[in-house]
């Protein structure tokens, strides 16, 4: 598996070695002692699985401490535009966002630490995500930032007339009103 840096800290993209044949495909989508070799001693402890349209914006979603969750996310069917943003305050990056496509032909993955906000955007007809967390999902917990916060300027690929957002997400906080 190669794991490239991204440039905030702890946020990585993993590339799978991929087997192909007329037959198909093989890869490991997930090797916990080669990632625990590269300095990812995550123990994830639950799957999630979401499907979803084009144009859907989902996020940016977070859990606050001390239910803060890393994330590895993968795209099973099409694909995504995935979104990343620093919100750890004593980050030199706190504030800057990654992005990233991923789809069911890329086989990438984006492992997305503690601290930082996750959303996407699906730019095919349909997209399923599929996720590891390290920690369980807490509904006390959860908190995002706004998909179009003018601080943030992202580009989230899609034409925006044509944005699916849900009204949850259209009334999260902006990254300036975060405590």
């Amino acid at each position: 598996m190669e794991i490239r840096k991204t440039g905030i800290e702890g946020l990585l993209v993993l590339e799978p070695r991929v087997f192909k044949d007329p037959r198909g495909y093989f890869f490991e989508s997930y090797h916990r002692e080669e990632l625990k070799q590269h300095g990812v001693k995550n123990e994830f402890i639950q799957d999630n699985q979401s499907r979803s349209t084009y144009g859907v914006i989902r996020g940016l979603h977070f859990q606050n401490a001390p239910h803060a969750q890393t994330k590895l996310v993968r795209v099973t069917e099409g694909t995504i535009y995935d979104v990343a943003v620093d919100l750890r305050r004593e980050s030199p990056t706190f504030g800057q966002w990654f992005g990233i496509e991923l789809s069911a032909d890329n086989f990438l993955q984006l492992l997305i630490p503690k601290g930082l906000a996750h959303g996407f955007s699906v730019l095919s007809d349909h997209a399923t995500l599929y996720y590891k967390c390290d920690d369980y999902y807490h509904p006390q917990s959860e908190s995002g930032i706004r998909f179009d916060d003018p601080d943030l300027e992202i580009d989230w690929k899609i034409d925006p007339g044509k944005a699916i957002i849900s009204e949850k997400d259209r009334n999260l906080s902006y990254i300036k009103q975060l405590k």
